[in-house]
């Protein structure tokens, strides 16, 4: 008998096809705000015309805009952006950026319902270490999110958010269910002016959200209908882009497949050591998001492979490849859209194994890894797979 729990949280709307701008001014509209505050990409404030475009469409309703969110999302920059937010009083946060600007506008929400006003502050915040849960304490944000992403890892459809904390290297976790953004807008336009690599390894993020959640010892029927949908339009839609760039509905499908990717967490279903090890590697090495999963997801698939094969069939049967090991499937067509392959490519060597293997220990996800694992010597294996 099938047993679970799904929350649908708090997210009212996902708006697809429709172009940012116009969709931005819209929410606006629906939710009555007067004074929104732009968290952005930098590249895209500085080198392209989209942010002032939203900004002339909002007119005196927009009351500031934060640029300066590095990757991983630091401490320090979430409470600057709290602090200028606070200072414009905003009642909205419109963030128009990759997965570290979705992140840090989830955590100035909290700082702001919360009066956290400096990186220390943010520990009254943080879920505990290796802990997956929403705490009771954490006062609810009363200024909400509305994202639109330029990326492809799905972080615009979770509660959660990941905060480094530069003192430690520590990837750390904050959550609360009202977090997560009101509304999500799904631009393909937007997203052209986003590098190949980001957007193709995001989307290999996307991927690796749906595998792991397939391959969970967990899952269940509601969450595999999504993932698997979800998986199957971004193996086709990846390719299309790597093809052709301007190739605006393919950039659709891999929108529309992240969202799908994204089911399973809502719907309860845990991520594995693909995911765990690869907070690690993002806030102790810098590596990019999506880049951990391009280096992790094929070697922990083989190493789990042992105890859920048949949950791996499915996998390759969803990417086109009935039959075939889903871990050289994934390997293949990572490969095939030019990504790095292995700790090497993103410069990281054995002597680094020990401490990747001991944080990782740390984290939410490995515990729930289909294969148990006991200690590091395990995750271990894992890096050497992936070597």
């Amino acid at each position: 008998m099938h047993k679970g729990r799904v929350v649908f949280g708090a997210m009212d709307e996902v708006v697809f096809g429709r172009p940012a701008v116009e969709a931005i001014v819209a929410q606006l509209d629906r939710v009555h705000s007067n004074r929104a505050f732009l968290m952005v990409s930098g590249t895209l404030n500085r080198n392209t015309d989209e942010i002032e475009k939203i900004r002339n469409a909002l007119g005196s309703r927009c009351v500031g805009t934060f640029d300066a969110m590095p990757a991983h999302t630091p401490r320090e920059a979430v409470i600057a952006a709290a602090e200028q937010a606070r200072e414009a009083g905003a009642d909205l946060i419109v963030t128009v950026g990759g997965g570290s600007i979705t992140d840090g506008a989830k955590a100035v929400q909290l700082c702001l319902a919360n009066n956290i006003r400096n990186v220390e502050g943010i520990d009254a915040i943080r879920t505990a270490r290796g802990v997956a849960f929403d705490r009771h304490d954490i006062k609810a944000p009363t200024v909400r999110q509305i994202s639109v992403p330029t990326t492809i890892a799905g972080g615009d459809f979770s509660a959660g958010a990941g905060v480094t904390n530069t003192q430690t290297r520590v990837k750390e976790a904050v959550r609360h269910p009202m977090a997560i953004p009101r509304a999500v807008i799904l631009d393909p336009a937007i997203t052209l002016h986003t590098p190949e690599w980001l957007f193709l390894s995001t989307g290999i993020r996307a991927v690796d959200h749906c595998v792991e959640g397939l391959c969970s010892n967990e899952a269940h029927p509601y969450a595999d209908a999504q993932a698997t949908k979800g998986l199957s339009m971004l193996a086709q839609a990846l390719p299309r882009v790597k093809a052709d760039p301007k190739d605006l509905d393919a950039r659709m499908d891999c929108q529309i497949g992240t969202w799908l990717s994204m089911g399973g967490s809502a719907a309860g279903v845990p991520m594995g050591a693909s995911h765990g090890i690869g907070y690690v590697l993002g806030a102790a090495f810098d590596v990019p998001h999506g880049y951990t999963s391009c280096v992790m997801l094929p070697a922990v698939m083989r190493w789990n492979k042992a105890v859920n094969a048949e949950r791996q069939a499915l996998v390759a049967s969803a990417m086109g490849q009935p039959g075939k090991d889903a871990g050289d499937v994934l390997d293949a067509f990572i490969r095939g859209l030019g990504l790095p392959r292995s700790l090497q490519d993103v410069r990281i060597g054995p002597e680094h194994f020990d401490r990747i293997a001991e944080q990782a220990m740390g984290t939410a996800w490995i515990p729930r890894n289909p294969r148990k694992i006991d200690g590091p010597a395990q995750v271990r294996e894992i890096l050497l797979l992936a070597a």
